[in-house]
């Protein structure tokens, strides 16, 4: 047992003119020429399922294109363990354990010993740099040799209002690493030295399958053959069947949008494909009771369900065909969701916590919304205003073409790893 390598398709700066701000690429091409051979790894817990593993894919290859030695390494299934770096996920989200006191002796003894092995694994890997993502591995810190690498840590979550004595646990270990990334200034942990941090927003890929484009009459096609009747109103999530994506909050505003819209339906998608999330397919299963058999709401989790598409394929025709798109979060660290539905044009209703803030603008390329009153109303307002969806949708894709680009985020890390 040990680390498992991903294999990655390539990916090409050139690629991205035309499409990435040109001179946000010209500025790549420079800070990158005094990087070349650079070796830098990237340790996360999976390879499917979830933001961190989607911008993976497309940053290493092109981290490779203008020519660090970059590699991609996660965790080999441990159910035991990820069943513990779940609960220390929601913890570091503000979710108190059952006795809430958090973490057990048992829990911490178990995480600590796993993160030792990792470390072990980590030591057969020669890198100049390792980029160690999330709560899973953050431990590694205290057993790896830190005179052979530099070690960032990128915490991708949402930290706002985290457990206490769980923020002070793993404060401890991210004060080692010679950097610390968090998505925003409010999630910066206590007891952390505000100069290892670095504020980087994640980005996505525009040339992945899913963001490229769709033609609309493809996308309707995809849904119809999936029992959508793509000639009513579509309001869409997609998202992890996750507590803290509230998708029975999300039932809960079709249901009052639909008392005024009949004809309206709802998808559903999250599609369980990660290995570190052993909660979801109970909370899917809260999700299934909760829409009591409504025909017109359509839950997507098992990629059975797709037969050929690719999940990639099936959520871009989603984004595309829905009206309005939902990320009705009740803590988030980015919202990856949101920046791919902005991109395709469409005006998103988000939940006004964490990353969803820096990308929405309220009232302007979409909706903030703190109750499922005020998600019911916007979504209400949007799907009998198709002028007003077309203007959001609009300054929506601007926004992310400024803001949320893959190149961007490659261009965030080479100046941290030009000052390492």
């Amino acid at each position: 047992m040990g680390l498992i390598p991903v294999e990655v398709s390539p990916r090409r700066l050139r690629d991205y003119e035309g499409v990435a701000p040109a001179a946000l690429l010209a500025e790549i091409r420079k800070l990158a020429r005094g990087l070349r051979g650079r070796r830098v790894a990237h340790v996360n817990a999976t390879s499917k399922g979830g933001g961190v593993a989607e911008m993976l894919q497309s940053l290493v290859p092109l981290m490779q294109d203008v020519g660090l030695d970059a590699s991609w390494y996660v965790l080999p299934p441990m159910q035991e363990f990820f069943a513990v770096t779940k609960k220390i996920h929601n913890l570091l989200q503000g979710k108190s354990g059952r006795t809430g006191i958090g973490l057990s002796r048992h829990e911490k003894g178990l995480y600590l010993r796993h993160n030792q092995k990792i470390a072990g694994w980590m030591g057969q890997t020669k890198a100049d740099v390792w980029v160690v993502h999330d709560p899973q591995p953050a431990a590694v810190i205290e057993s790896v040799n830190r005179r052979k690498a530099k070690f960032i840590g990128r915490v991708h979550i949402d930290t706002t209002k985290p457990h206490p004595a769980t923020a002070a646990f793993f404060s401890q270990f991210w004060c080692a690493y010679d950097r610390v990334f968090f998505s925003l200034e409010d999630f910066i942990l206590d007891g952390i030295p505000r100069d290892i941090v670095r504020i980087v927003y994640p980005a996505i890929d525009p040339l992945a399958q899913k963001n490229q484009p769709l033609r609309p009459a493809i996308a309707a096609t995809i849904l119809r053959n999936l029992g959508v009747d793509v000639e009513r109103p579509i309001l869409a999530q997609i998202s992890r069947f996750d507590p803290w994506k509230d998708p029975e909050g999300v039932i809960d505003a079709y249901r009052m949008v639909k008392r005024r819209i009949p004809a309206v339906q709802l998808l559903l998608v999250g599609l369980i494909v990660a290995q570190d999330d052993p909660e979801a397919a109970e909370i899917l299963s809260r999700v299934e009771r909760h829409a009591r058999g409504d025909p017109d709401i359509f839950l997507f989790a098992d990629p059975a369900q797709l037969g050929p598409l690719t999940n990639d394929l099936f959520v871009n025709a989603v984004q595309v065909g829905a009206d309005v798109v939902f990320q009705k979060s009740l803590r988030e660290g980015f919202g990856m969701t949101v920046t791919e539905a902005m991109w395709k044009r469409k005006p998103v209703i988000g939940g006004n916590t964490g990353g969803i803030r820096v990308q929405i603008d309220d009232g302007v390329n979409g909706f903030l919304v703190s109750s499922i009153g005020q998600a019911a109303e916007r979504a209400h307002e949007l799907l009998r205003n198709r002028e007003l969806r077309q203007k959001m949708g609009r300054r929506a894709r601007t926004r992310v073409r400024q803001r949320f680009l893959l190149p961007r985020l490659l261009h965030d890390y080479l100046e941290v790893l030009r000052g390492l």
